[in-house]
Parts: C-alpha cells; structure tokens; sequence
C-alpha cells in the first residue's frame, strides 16, 4: 500500500492554494465542498494545494506544510482522490497520481452503483447507535449483528433494497450464531482469484487460521482487525464469531 487513506476535516481550517486557470479553480472549488478557509502562502497552514509553482512547493515542505502538486506525483505529500459524495458516506478512490483517468472511470462506476439513500443510512445507524449499544452489548456481538444486516440481501443492504427502517432492525433481529468454522481451500495464489464467497467470509471474520504457504496477499484481505494464526491443522475449538480456516488446495 503506497499510502495511508484518510479524510481530513477541513470546515473552518485554512489551506493553502496557489496558482491560476482550470486547475486550481477545481482545487478551489473542492476546497470550498469540504468548508476550508483558502488563504495564501504565507498563511499558517498544515496542508497546501499547489498548482504549476514547483519553487512554491518547495518553500512550503521546507516549513513542514504537506503539499499537494497538482499532475506532479514526484512532489505530493498526500494526494486527491476521485470522490463519490453520499454525505455522510464519502468513497475515495485513488492511484497514488499514477493514474487520474482511472480514478475518475472507477469513481464513475462506484457512482451508478451507490444509491443515494446511502447517506440517509448512514445518519439512521449514527442516530441509533445507543440503541445498537444496548440490544448488543458485547462488542463483538454487534459487529456480527451490524455485519449480518448490511451484508447482501440482509434488511439494511446498502446496495439493494433495504426492507426495513433501522429501528425495525433492533426491534426484530435474532440473536446471532455464538461460533461457527468455515474452511476456504484456496486454488489459486492470485488473491484476485477469490470467489465471491471467499471474499466475504475474509471480510467477516472474527479470526482467521491458516496453513503457512498461504500467500500474504490474500491474508491482506482478512477483515483489518483480526488475528492471523499460522497452524498446521484447523482449531479443534473454536471462540465466539466466525473462525476461518485457510489451506491451499493443493500443498
């Protein structure tokens, strides 16, 4: 991974912006979306967008303020993605600056395929967080829940058509499966190659054992959070949540 995605909350914050035409007007534009204060250079800032002023740019790293060089990968400290807005669900994609008409073709596609209530969603599970926190108290246990109706076809499916409100879904939702063990034998060392289902249960779960020639690159594809164990045999006992085992298909 070239970088480290994150968003920035700019309302009310100043940002640097220097240069002129096409380009820097977009910048502004954005710049104005997400509620900074555009100043000068001379400003005090932590972030800058510059565009064609490379003397600029170097003045500006030399104070420590993290620079964005407009179709100069070279120069940036961070870089803007292509931008598919849901407020308050936000998609990014970027290419490091490899690639700009990627980035806008993919956020295109993302874009027919994000309905527009996703925002709306997002508030409602935001709004109803201390009810979440009281049907399940356990930390665990509400991820599984939350994964459970978001997931394909579940009353909250973010890209279908959700079949309840969300209150409805605390009202109604069943008591989650206290363990279950899903092995994934793997045919393939591309983790490009994953099945559909492979990759949801990776996405899932709660743990993941596996032989020790499973490629890292599909491991990467484990839910962020959850331990990796190498083992040479799957667990005889499993703990609460979803347990995955991982083998090669052929050894």
């Amino acid at each position: 991974m070239h970088s480290l995605p994150v968003f920035l909350r700019l309302s009310g914050r100043p940002v640097i912006l220097i240069g002129e035409g096409e380009a820097a007007d977009a910048k502004r534009r954005l710049l104005e979306r997400a509620g900074a204060r555009i100043v000068g250079e001379e400003a005090d800032a932590a972030v800058a967008i510059v565009v064609d002023d490379e003397a600029a740019v170097t003045r500006l790293r030399a104070r420590g303020v993290l620079v964005n060089a407009t179709d100069r990968a070279d120069l940036c400290d961070f870089t803007l993605p292509a931008i598919v807005d849901r407020d308050p669900v936000i998609v990014a994609i970027g290419t490091g600056g490899a690639s700009a008409g990627l980035a806008k073709a993919l956020r295109q596609r993302i874009e027919a395929l994000l309905p527009a209530r996703s925002g709306a969603l997002a508030d409602a599970l935001h709004a109803a967080r201390a009810a979440i926190r009281a049907r399940w108290p356990d930390a665990g246990d509400r991820r599984r829940a939350i994964d459970a109706a978001l997931a394909e076809g579940g009353p909250l499916d973010p890209l279908g058509d959700a079949s309840v409100g969300v209150d409805t879904w605390i009202e109604a939702a069943a008591e989650g499966p206290g363990s279950r063990l899903e092995t994934i034998r793997l045919t393939s060392l591309d983790a490009d190659d994953l099945t559909l289902r492979a990759a949801r249960l990776l996405g899932q779960a709660d743990r993941a054992y596996h032989k020790e020639n499973v490629p890292v690159a599909i491991l990467d594809r484990i839910r962020a959070d959850a331990p990796r164990i190498a083992a040479q045999t799957p667990p005889e006992k499993t703990e609460s949540g979803l347990t995955l085992w991982l083998e090669m298909a052929q050894p």
